[in-house]
């Protein structure tokens, strides 16, 4: 059984089909990427696997279990993380902090236990502090912990919106053009970060992205949407040869700026 299965997924906006039967499978330790030309519905995808969307019919199951009747907090805590096209880091919080809200969901001392700031809080206070300072330095953020997220240039601040992400303790991980405004170094060291989440972690990561190079360097498989319909799936080879995924999208030349 896959690990997320999408199954005849919908929605309409204003009468307009901006999903439409989508279908696909994503394995667990599996990188697999959602790509398609401007308004194919694949950010749409996204919000709706994360409960910022309700579709109009069909099914999103992770591990068995449907999340499509599910709010945002209750995804996550089942184990969806996510980025987002904009990065959202928190800009007057440090590097840190940033983590830390990340794993607001893992914590259990409650508002009463911290203001009293019982020994059962400090210790889960500090373990979070600890893992925080773990994923920081998983991204290469480590040197920087301490400085405010504003001023981190926009590379190293979508490296801290994985780490916040990846502080949910996710087996799925979202990530919503992440190669978007880097450069070719940034890129090359993405991928190699997305990479080792994969080899070393075991994470499920599904990406939206119109990088090609990234797409093409780091999926196992492809699924190519195209005004809200699943166009193609297969290997980044046969999608890449595939002459109506060319005419569609990647002979095009367009970047994706998706909603």
């Amino acid at each position: 059984m896959p690990l997320l299965a999408v199954q005849d997924l919908s929605i309409s906006f204003g009468g307009l089909a901006a999903l439409a039967g989508v279908s696909f499978d994503v394995e667990a330790g599996e990188v697999a990427a959602l790509i398609g030309p401007n308004g194919a519905g694949k950010t749409t995808v996204f919000n709706l696997l994360t409960g910022l969307y309700r579709p109009t019919r069909g099914r999103a199951m992770l591990d068995g279990e449907d999340l499509l009747g599910l709010v945002p907090h209750e995804i996550a805590r089942r184990g969806v993380a996510r980025t987002f096209q904009n990065t959202e880091v928190f800009r007057r919080l440090s590097v840190l902090d940033n983590v830390l809200v990340g794993q607001h969901t893992r914590l259990s001392g409650g508002l009463l236990g911290g203001l009293l700031g019982s020994p059962r809080v400090r210790r889960e206070e500090a373990e979070a502090r600890r893992r925080a300072e773990t994923l920081l330095a998983r991204v290469g953020l480590g040197d920087v912990a301490d400085v405010d997220a504003a001023s981190l240039p926009l590379g190293r601040q979508k490296r801290l919106e994985i780490a916040r992400a990846l502080a949910l303790g996710p087996r799925l991980l979202l990530l919503d053009e992440p190669a978007g405004g880097l450069n070719p170094t940034e890129t090359r060291e993405l991928m190699r970060l997305i990479r080792g989440l994969r080899d070393e972690d075991g994470l499920a990561i599904l990406v939206v992205e119109h990088n090609m190079e990234l797409v093409m360097g780091i999926s196992e498989r492809v699924v190519v949407l195209h005004y809200g319909k699943r166009l193609a799936e297969g290997k980044p080879h046969e999608v890449a040869r595939n002459p109506a995924v060319i005419e569609a999208y990647l002979g095009s030349g367009s970047g994706d700026a998706d909603a």
